[in-house]
């Protein structure tokens, strides 16, 4: 397992012992849930995959050492015994450095969730029925925390959401930037905290922003961050990427907020605080947080207000008008839902048809758009732009796409800048659909106006997402229908042949054409309106007309081989056929609740190693010598982590730079000069001051790139020499001059040479080389220094009897 890098969750079983499962899990990429059934042990990534057997589990903890100290005792290893299955007694648990973790009954949660009926009801798909529930989500997320105050309408939110110290640090300008972040439409739904601040406290020396949790990690990370309070958003709470960012933040000593739908999950564990979204027990099926964008913006806003409490008191001039929207939000999201049957219209109208698509919007509009775009491209199958509204005239209108417009709540000369872009769009033959509040009348050139209930400016932007998201749904509804004759010709094919009629090829083929032939007719008439265009290849409809032509005795079978390479004759036609009809329908298919490449199955997800190796202290002192972090290569900062356990104390350091190119065969007159000294480093006279040559071990070094452990021949001082790289080429040379630990126990010890170039390894094969058996427990009496400098073979010798 130690030779694995990055998150890692792993079941395995045994020939030997196949009752029992072994589970080895490390890094924040993943998670494991155990669950303690009658008589079972159930496994899933999250609680939702146990509860419906039983509410008890044991989380596994992947990224907090067992050891603070020891880097490597980060992540666990179970083995669940089946012959007391169900009980803690049956787990039994060990860091990844071998130490035995105990499982206490403490340590044993009770699911606050329980499995909700799925029922997709009276809707046809999962998705619409969330699309449908939004309206409720919504309310219920504002429950209890949007009230009715002395003055208006109030937003309470308790110590569990913004604990006592966050809304101190918010008072007295400790904390003083805000970062809303999340991956996918999590992050498009975190834009609305930003959005939220804009009304609630316009005038505020608090820095807001928002961005992926990936970029926040990858680029804007301090050192310290006790400035900053993250708002991670995330509907399930085991988003990797946002869930590591979390991690990081919190390292640094940053505050967390958590917005997140589902109790128990990684994220809220990981939290200083949890606005929970719906009322954190709504089970999201389908197409990702659909009904949980509309919650999560909810909370958005509640959170923003309560933020502003207390660094605005005062509070904005529409702040009560903004509440008041707020609350009238999910009866507005009712009449749009009732909308359905003409956003189907145009969807079914405009969308088959066009091969390339384009969402804009401007203002709060742009969340809408970004939101929209996710869905469309999921449920559909397209790469779709996104752009601000006045911005796209100077992008790919010569693409002639589809254009949804997200222009709810617009005002003004904004409005009319936004209708004559429009027009703009209908002039270089563009398809665009706009989503305008009622009442407006200045979208005349739209092939389509959809028009949603008025509401506040600050807030329509959520009736545009769900017509967007509506619009989504038919028009993979539309799509899919143009699959419908083709998948009834397949099926006839399938059943004549399943049949076994007697005859020929010939008679098979003459018996299925009345069959057929209406399909093959739907088809041609789709063809020739262009209807196809916007999703079959023209390779797949080409094929296809060919083959119904000569399936239905329209193209006589002697011209078959010069079309399509091979003789025709009625079996060859309808194999063909059968084929060409497949991939045809694979084109057309949008299963709607089953996507393509779901995200979660195909996403690993950030581990943003290298941020953590960093708060190493051996790492931090390599780095306090002067080397540039650039030039620590991974397998350097891992081999630091490794020896970190080992070193008592960094007494001092040399650092070097290597002038002229190293040859790994000893052909280069490259020379090492000193650059810098600390500590004991000071002290000491370097031989390379008299002789500059690079040599003994510092070219080992070097030339191997990797980092060694050493002992003076002459002085008996330790010191740890690290290679700095750049392009592949060693630059320097950080002599850390340390004082190693004798008394490490056994696992630590084991993972320390685990770490180091493999030494354990090496001893161990080195020892069985005549010893039937490595006895590993007589490590800790040889000393330390031995262990890791001496050659191998010479150490081999302590275990031959």
């Amino acid at each position: 397992m130690n030779q694995l890098e990055g998150s890692v969750a792993i079941a395995a079983s045994s020939a030997a012992e196949p009752s029992d499962l072994l589970l080895a899990l490390r890094g924040s990429g993943q998670a494991l849930y155990i669950g303690l059934a009658e008589d079972a042990y159930i496994i899933a990534s999250e609680p939702y995959g146990v509860v419906e057997d039983t509410p008890m589990y044991l989380r596994l903890d992947g990224d907090v050492p067992a050891d603070p100290s020891n880097p490597a005792s980060r992540g666990q290893v179970v083995c669940l015994r089946g012959n007391v299955a169900g009980s803690a007694a049956g787990i039994e648990r060990w860091a990844y450095d071998g130490t035995a973790l105990s499982v206490s009954s403490s340590e044993l949660d009770t699911a606050q969730i329980t499995t909700r009926d799925i029922d997709r009801g009276d809707s046809p798909h999962f998705l619409l029925k969330e699309i449908g529930e939004a309206a409720g989500s919504f309310r219920k997320t504002l429950r209890g925390k949007l009230i009715d105050g002395a003055h208006g309408l109030e937003v309470v939110l308790g110590d569990a959401v913004l604990s006592p110290e966050m809304r101190a640090g918010l008072a007295d300008g400790s904390i003083n930037r805000v970062i809303a972040i999340g991956q996918g439409t999590a992050a498009v739904a975190a834009r609305a905290l930003v959005e939220g601040l804009a009304a609630f406290a316009p005038r505020t020396n608090l820095r807001v922003t928002s961005a992926l949790a990936t970029e926040l990690s990858g680029f804007d990370l301090a050192d310290s961050m006790t400035d900053t309070l993250v708002i991670a958003v995330s509907q399930s709470g085991t988003t990797t990427d946002t869930n590591r960012t979390v991690d990081l933040v919190r390292a640094r000593g940053g505050h967390i907020v958590a917005i997140v739908n589902r109790r128990n999950s990684d994220l809220t564990d990981r939290a200083d605080g949890v606005l929970y979204t719906s009322d954190g027990r709504d089970v999201e099926m389908s197409v990702a947080s659909t009904k949980a964008f509309y919650a999560q913006i909810a909370a958005c806003f509640l959170l923003a207000a309560a933020i502003a409490d207390v660094v605005a008191p005062g509070g904005s001039t529409d702040r009560a008008e903004v509440l008041e929207s707020l609350r009238a939000l999910p009866a507005a999201l009712e009449a749009t839902f009732a909308l359905r049957p003409e956003i189907a219209r145009a969807a079914h109208d405009v969308a088959p048809s066009r091969r390339y698509w384009a969402i804009v919007g401007n203002g709060a509009n742009r969340i809408a758009a970004e939101e929209v775009r996710i869905k469309l491209s999921e449920l559909c199958y397209k790469a779709i732009a996104c752009d601000g509204t006045e911005d796209k005239k100077h992008i790919d209108l010569s693409s002639e796409p589809m254009i949804l417009v997200c222009a709810a709540g617009l005002q003004g000369s904004t409005a009319d800048d936004v209708a004559k872009e429009v027009a703009i769009y209908r002039a270089h033959k563009a398809a665009p659909v706009v989503i305008a509040s009622q009442g407006e009348e200045r979208f005349s050139a739209a092939l389509h106006v959809i028009s949603v209930p008025v509401v506040h400016p600050r807030l329509a932007f959520v009736l545009s997402a769900m017509v967007g998201h509506l619009f989504g749904y038919e028009a993979a509804l539309a799509i899919d229908a143009q699959a419908r004759p083709l998948r009834e010709a397949r099926a006839a094919i399938d059943e004549a042949i399943a049949a076994g009629l007697a005859g020929d090829g010939e008679q098979l083929l003459r018996g299925l054409q009345p069959t057929i032939a209406p399909s093959a007719t739907r088809y041609f008439d789709s063809l020739r309106s262009g209807a196809l265009d916007g999703n079959l290849e023209a390779s797949t409809a080409s094929r296809l007309a060919s083959l119904w032509r000569y399936a239905l005795g329209i193209a006589s079978l002697e011209s078959y081989q010069l079309e399509h390479g091979k003789v025709g004759t009625p079996g060859v036609v309808l194999e063909d056929l059968t084929i060409a009809l497949s991939s045809a329908i694979d084109e057309l298919t949008r299963p709607i609740d089953a996507i393509k490449h779901q995200a979660k199955t195909v996403t690993v997800g950030i581990s943003r190693s290298d941020e953590t190796l960093m708060q190493v202290p051996l790492v931090r002192e390599v780095l306090v010598a002067g080397a540039p972090r650039d030039r620590l290569s991974y397998t350097t900062l891992r081999t630091l982590a490794s020896l970190e356990p080992l070193v008592d104390e960094v007494l001092g350091y040399t650092r070097y730079a290597i002038e002229g190119q190293v040859d790994s065969n000893g052909h280069d007159e490259a020379t090492v000069v000193i650059v810098d000294r600390g500590g004991l480093g000071r002290e000491l006279r370097s031989r390379t001051v008299d002789h500059p040559e690079l040599r003994g071990t510092k070219r080992w070094v070097a030339v191997e790139r990797t980092v060694l452990v050493a002992k003076g021949r002459s002085d008996g001082r330790t010191v740890i020499i690290v290679p700095e790289i750049k392009d592949g080429e060693p630059t320097g040379l950080a002599l850390l001059h340390v004082r190693l630990r004798e008394d490490l126990a056994l696992p630590v010890l084991r993972s320390v040479l685990q770490g180091y170039r493999n030494r354990y390894g090496a001893i161990k094969h080195a020892v069985t080389e005549t010893e039937p058996v490595f006895r590993d427990d007589l490590l800790v009496d040889v000393p330390v220094i031995d262990l890791m400098t001496e050659p191998v073979n010479d150490l081999a010798e302590r275990w031959r009897s």
